[in-house]
């Protein structure tokens, strides 16, 4: 019986949540699946293709992601579905799997979005890397981001 005691607390949460919102909850779920699976059986290089375009973090279409857009609520709905999925599900879902759930979620509902991708010097790690995803305006995926974290390139 004790397992079930972990669970219900969760379930009953998740029953109480609207319809649009648990709908959003169940695709972050698949999303995040697809996104891990795709991580562990894919080289980089060919994932790469499907996030976007790679640029710099300079470049036009990068800073136009944090321009406000009227989808902002969109991307903030489908942000706090992919955050709260990641921390249920039964394997790591930590940022860059988020980000590519997150992303691919907004595309479906043809809103833009920038994938950055940062690195810090570690402290038990020679590098530490990090993803983070904006879209019309929000901050979707990722953050708050550590000071120390330089960004390295987007995908648009």
């Amino acid at each position: 019986m004790a397992p079930w005691r972990s669970i219900r607390r969760p379930l009953r949460r998740f029953a109480q949540v609207g319809h649009a919102r648990r709908a959003l909850v169940v695709e972050a779920v698949i999303c995040l699946l697809l996104a891990r699976l795709g991580l562990v059986f894919v080289p980089f290089p060919k994932l790469a293709r499907g996030l976007g375009t790679f640029v710099p973090p300079s470049d036009p279409r990068a800073l136009a992601a944090r321009e406000p857009a009227p989808q902002a609520a969109l991307a903030q709905e489908i942000g706090w579905a992919v955050t709260r999925a990641a921390r249920h599900v039964p394997f790591k879902a930590v940022c860059l799997p988020q980000a590519m759930a997150a992303q691919v979620m907004l595309r479906r509902r043809g809103v833009a979005s920038v994938m950055h991708f940062g690195a810090a010097k570690g402290s038990e790690k020679p590098l530490d890397a990090h993803a983070w995803l904006d879209a019309a305006g929000v901050e979707v995926t990722g953050y708050p981001v550590a000071k120390n974290f330089a960004e390295i390139a987007c995908f648009v």
